[in-house]
C-alpha cells in the first residue's frame, strides 16, 4: 500500500441481485480502481479510511450518510422517475420509496452520473449543481474478451444464423415487446435475448412480460439471467447488438458489445448523445429497426462501415483516460472534504 494513497471505503450490494448493469458497473469499476497507485480500497468493516463511495441505496448505508464525518460519494445508477416504468408497487409506497431515493442523493456530498443529461433532474432535486460529477462507465476491453473465434462460438451455441443479441432486465422500458416484433418480421434470423426478471413479480408489466417470454417466436430464445462469463460468448457470436430502449443513463451492455466488435442498433434517444456521440446505428420504430437488421445482413459494405463505432467507442473509453479522471474526482473530494 501507498503510504500516500488515498484510503477509499466502497459500499455496495450491487452483485446480490443478479442480471442488472448496476452489478457489472460495481465490479468493472473496482477492478479498474485497484490498478491505481493513487488509491486504495479498504475493507468495507475498515475504520480507517478517507473517503466512502457508495454504489445503491441500501438503507444501512443511508444511515451512514448521516452520521459519518467522512466525506460522501453516492454512484447515481437511475433516477425516482426510471422506477415508473420499472416496478409496480402500491402508490403509497412508490412515493415514499421516490422520497427516500431524494432523501439519499440529497444528503451525499458528491455524486456520480454517467450521464451528464442527468445532471438538470437532479438539480431540480435540489442537489447543488457544483457537488454532481459526470464519469462514463467503463468496461475492461482487456478482460471483457474471449480467443475463440466468432465462428467457434456460433457452432458452440448453436447459432447458425443472422444472429442478433438484446441484453437488459426483462422490463417495458427495454423495449422487450419491439425486440420481439422485429424478430417475428426478420424470421429468417435468431434473436437471442440475454436477461430476466431482476425484480420478479414487481417488474411492471410482469404478467404480459412473462406470457412473451413463455411463448416467444420461433426465431426468439430467452436465455433469462446469465453469468456474466457465458453473456461474453454471447456477445462474440453474434452478429448485432440490438437494444430498443426508451430509457436508459449509459447501458453498460453497449460497452461491452463495443469491446466484443460488435454493431450496435439502439433507439434514438437524445440521451445517448452526450456518451455514445452518435457511434451506433439507431431507428426510432419496428419498421425502422427492422430495416437497419435488414441491411446489415444484405450488405456487407454497410455491415463492415458500422464495425468501426465500436472501435471509436473503446478508444473514447479507454482505461487510462477514465481512471485519471477517477483519481482527480477523489483527490478533489477529499481536498474539498464535506460540502455540507
Amino acid at each position: 500500500m501507498n503510504s500516500d494513497s488515498i484510503r477509499l471505503k466502497i459500499l455496495s450490494t450491487a452483485t446480490s441481485v443478479p442480471g442488472q448493469g448496476v452489478g457489472s458497473a460495481y465490479l468493472e469499476q473496482i477492478n479498474l480502481i485497484k490498478q491505481s497507485s493513487k488509491i486504495t480500497i479498504v475493507p468495507k468493516n475498515a475504520k480507517d479510511y478517507d473517503l466512502i463511495h457508495i454504489h445503491t441505496i441500501n438503507f444501512r448505508y443511508f444511515l451512514k450518510l448521516l452520521i459519518t464525518k467522512k466525506t460522501t460519494i453516492v454512484y447515481v445508477h437511475f433516477l425516482p422517475t426510471t422506477l415508473e416504468n420499472s416496478i409496480k408497487l402500491p402508490k403509497f409506497a412508490f412515493n415514499v420509496f421516490k422520497w427516500y431515493i431524494k432523501r439519499f442523493y440529497q444528503v451525499a456530498d458528491y455524486l456520480i452520473v454517467v450521464n451528464p443529461i442527468f445532471i438538470e433532474p437532479l438539480v431540480y432535486l435540489k442537489i447543488p449543481k457544483e457537488r454532481i460529477i459526470f464519469i462514463p462507465n467503463y468496461v475492461d476491453n482487456d478482460k471483457f474478451t474471449l480467443p475463440q473465434s466468432k465462428t467457434t462460438l456460433k457452432k458452440a451455441l448453436n447459432l447458425l444464423r443472422f444472429t442478433v443479441l438484446g441484453v437488459g432486465q426483462v422490463q417495458h422500458r427495454k423495449g422487450i415487446l419491439d425486440f420481439v416484433e422485429v424478430a417475428r418480421r426478420l424470421p429468417h434470423m435468431d434473436f437471442i435475448w440475454a436477461g430476466g426478471f431482476s425484480f420478479k413479480e414487481i417488474t411492471a408489466g410482469y404478467q404480459e412480460l412473462k406470457e412473451v417470454m413463455d411463448n416467444p417466436p420461433k426465431n426468439v430464445q430467452f436465455l433469462g439471467i446469465i453469468p456474466r462469463e457465458k453473456l461474453i460468448e454471447y456477445y462474440k457470436a453474434s452478429d448485432v447488438f440490438f437494444l430498443p430502449s426508451f430509457d436508459e443513463l449509459m447501458p453498460m451492455s453497449v460497452l461491452e458489445a463495443a469491446v466484443l466488435k460488435c454493431p450496435i442498433l439502439l433507439r434514438d434517444l437524445p440521451l445517448y448523445k452526450p456518451v455514445f456521440h452518435d457511434q451506433y446505428l439507431s431507428a426510432n420504430s419496428v419498421e425502422g429497426f427492422t430495416q437497419q437488421l435488414k441491411q446489415l445482413s444484405e450488405d456487407p459494405s454497410f455491415y463492415e462501415a458500422s464495425l468501426e463505432h465500436p472501435k471509436w467507442l473503446v478508444n473514447h473509453y479507454k482505461k487510462s483516460t477514465i481512471l485519471k479522471q477517477w483519481e482527480s474526482f477523489y483527490q478533489e473530494a477529499l481536498h474539498h472534504g464535506k460540502t455540507h
